[in-house]
């Protein structure tokens, strides 16, 4: 019989009055750009979850051989931004129906993911992926991966609010400002 593989786990503080959640869907600098600009965020880390080794390096991932995702850990205040809103955006500012890739990025790394912390936030994730299904509103079926939070390592400094310290260069313009625009014309209301 096989031994079942144990996940390193780590542990993250969470300041009161707020919650998290651990989202991934392609590049994190994508992610993290779009997070950064919505109301009630308090904190949005890139990084790395999900994983089968501790420590990872952004070369080891790149490997697509570690088991991690690239993700960001976004810290936010429920009493300004409901877990549903973020969702929302998260579902609408990515391709959920495409396995392991996100437009040009190929790899597990930048599979499409929701690490949950709680059961609410695994019931709330679950039942919005099944209703987005139902509504047909996007043209495959949604893959995204939905399992509970094991492990987040920090990724390195120069990948951290890369798109706010990079905007000029290329993949920001061609890759991130697109999604940011997305997010500007669907969900003004919700901007900081």
């Amino acid at each position: 019989m096989d031994k079942e593989l144990k996940l390193p786990t780590t542990v993250v503080n969470i300041p009161e009055g707020l919650n998290m959640i651990t989202l991934g869907s392609g590049c994190f600098w994508c992610i993290q750009a779009v997070f950064q600009r919505l109301k009630g965020i308090y904190k949005v880390e890139s990084g790395y979850a999900g994983g089968f080794i501790e420590n990872p390096t952004y070369n080891a991932i790149c490997s697509g051989t570690t088991g991690h995702a690239e993700v960001i850990q976004v810290y936010y205040n429920p009493s300004v931004i409901s877990l549903s809103e973020l969702l929302e955006v998260f579902w609408a500012t990515h391709d959920p129906t495409t396995l392991n890739k996100q437009g040009a990025d190929t790899g597990p790394q930048y599979r499409s993911s929701i690490f949950y912390h709680s059961p609410e936030q695994e019931i709330l994730a679950k039942n919005m992926k099944t209703q987005l299904n139902d509504s047909k509103l996007f043209d495959s079926p949604i893959v995204t991966e939905i399992t509970a939070f094991t492990n987040f390592y920090p990724a390195e400094n120069y990948h951290q609010d890369y798109y706010n310290q990079n905007g000029a260069q290329p993949y920001c313009q061609f890759v991130i400002k697109p999604k940011v625009d997305k997010l500007k014309k669907f969900f003004s209301q919700r901007l900081k």
